[in-house]
């Protein structure tokens, strides 16, 4: 680049004194001099310009030196720091101490033995005064009781029979509330189970457990969960519109799992709101849960991969493969608030604060069901189990008029919150 800097110089210098020569008629030599001096004055403003170039670069070379200097130093004087904290360190006294710990250590382990070989030989001296018809009685009577029968608790008859349910259907007396689940301790509305209820002649309403077949009507059970689906994707789309999305909890049983044609509707409705699937949990008691075949199972992880998840209710025992479950899609395990307080060590082996930490490692909510007081409330507050859910908090309640698929099918227009 110089080069052609100078070959430019050169051609002007050149050109400059031809132009003095043939157009200013100077002399020769005098053309020959301008030509010079102007060489000579470009050369010297460009060798200044590089000179300036080559200092710039050099003081900025000099400046991240300096820098990565600096750096160095720093560096070797947190080395420094850490050799003297080092240096500082007596290995001989913590040594010492170890040795102390050991000595005491071996010396109540000898007294153990000698304790436990002085209780044997007390125990052999015994035996052996004994006559060998005390000890046959004492073998006895030390022989472990039978174990006890079973206790077999007979499932409790619902109180509307199959028949009447049948007809409360065709004339359309199915309704659904909604029960929310609340977060500690702002106790505000996290999510909500889809509830169905009844509506008898006379006005009341008759919960779940007073309709729900327990033996035959599957085809009735299928038709109530495939209402409750629906009418759950019908409130989600609508929640979501809204700018405020609801989740959902909606009773799921083997009775639509088990059956081919309730569960290609069950994903073929979630594969066509894939939008919504993520607001969608599926309540499954765990009975069902864990009573699940190979057909189900296979329904299970294709709803899962459709986005649906899945909540077990009535946990007897949380002795279960946790990672197995998170891994079909489980969000959340149910419990009874009461039990669970009052009889901890009947679910876990974990103490009772540290549960809800271990199944939070697998994404594995634990929810608090039938909350019926405060203390419960503080309890389960106190033990970090924040999701819970109860008449006490909030009981169902109808769905808001704007969110509901038919607004006849409601009693009042007012989604209750937790208060």
């Amino acid at each position: 680049m110089q080069a052609l800097v100078y070959l430019l110089i050169a051609l002007s210098s050149a050109g400059l004194g031809a132009l003095a020569y043939f157009g200013l008629t100077f002399t020769p030599a005098n053309a020959i001099l301008v030509a010079v001096v102007f060489a000579c004055a470009c050369v010297v403003l460009m060798e200044r310009m590089l000179r300036q170039r080559a200092e710039n670069r050099l003081e900025r070379a000099i400046e991240d030196l300096s820098r990565l200097l600096a750096t160095d130093a720093q560096a070797g004087a947190v080395l420094g720091q850490r050799i003297n904290a080092i240096a500082d360190l007596n290995p001989g006294q913590r040594l010492e101490t170890v040795e102390a710990d050991i000595s005491v250590l071996g010396t109540v382990i000898r007294q153990v033995a000698e304790a436990v070989a002085e209780v044997e030989d007390k125990v052999a001296r015994s035996n052996s005064a004994q006559p060998q018809s005390e000890r046959a009685d004492a073998r006895l009577i030390a022989a472990p009781p039978p174990p006890p029968a079973a206790v077999i608790v007979p499932e409790i008859e619902p109180v509307i029979p199959l028949e009447m349910l049948r007809q409360a259907i065709e004339e359309n007396r199915l309704i659904h509330h909604m029960q929310p689940i609340v977060k500690l301790p702002q106790r505000r509305a996290s999510a909500y189970d889809l509830m169905p209820r009844l509506r008898l002649e006379d006005g009341e309403l008759a919960d779940a457990p007073d309709f729900m077949p327990r033996r035959g009507g599957k085809d009735i059970v299928r038709l109530i969960e495939g209402t409750g689906l629906v009418e759950a994707v019908a409130i989600a789309r609508r929640s979501r519109t809204g700018g405020q999305p609801a989740m959902l909890h909606i009773p799921l049983t083997r009775a639509s799992l088990g059956d081919q044609t309730a569960a290609e509707q069950l994903l073929v409705t979630l594969d066509a709101n894939r939008a919504i699937a993520g607001a969608l949990t599926f309540l499954v008691p765990e009975v069902d849960w864990l009573s699940l075949n190979t057909h189900e199972r296979a329904v299970v992880e294709q709803m899962v991969r459709k986005g649906g998840g899945f909540s077990i209710a009535n946990m007897k025992s949380l002795r279960v493969d946790v990672a197995d479950m998170a891994a079909m899609g489980v969000r959340s395990l149910r419990v009874d608030a009461g039990h669970f307080v009052d009889r901890p060590e009947d679910y876990t082996d974990f103490h009772i604060t540290d549960i809800a930490n271990y199944l939070a490692r697998f994404e594995v909510s634990l929810l608090a069901t039938g909350v019926s007081s405060e203390r419960q409330i503080v309890e389960l507050l106190d033990s970090d189990i924040l999701l819970v859910q109860g008449d006490h908090i909030a009981p169902p309640g109808p769905v808001r008029s704007d969110l509901a698929m038919e607004s006849t099918r409601t009693v009042t227009a007012q989604m209750r919150r937790a208060e």
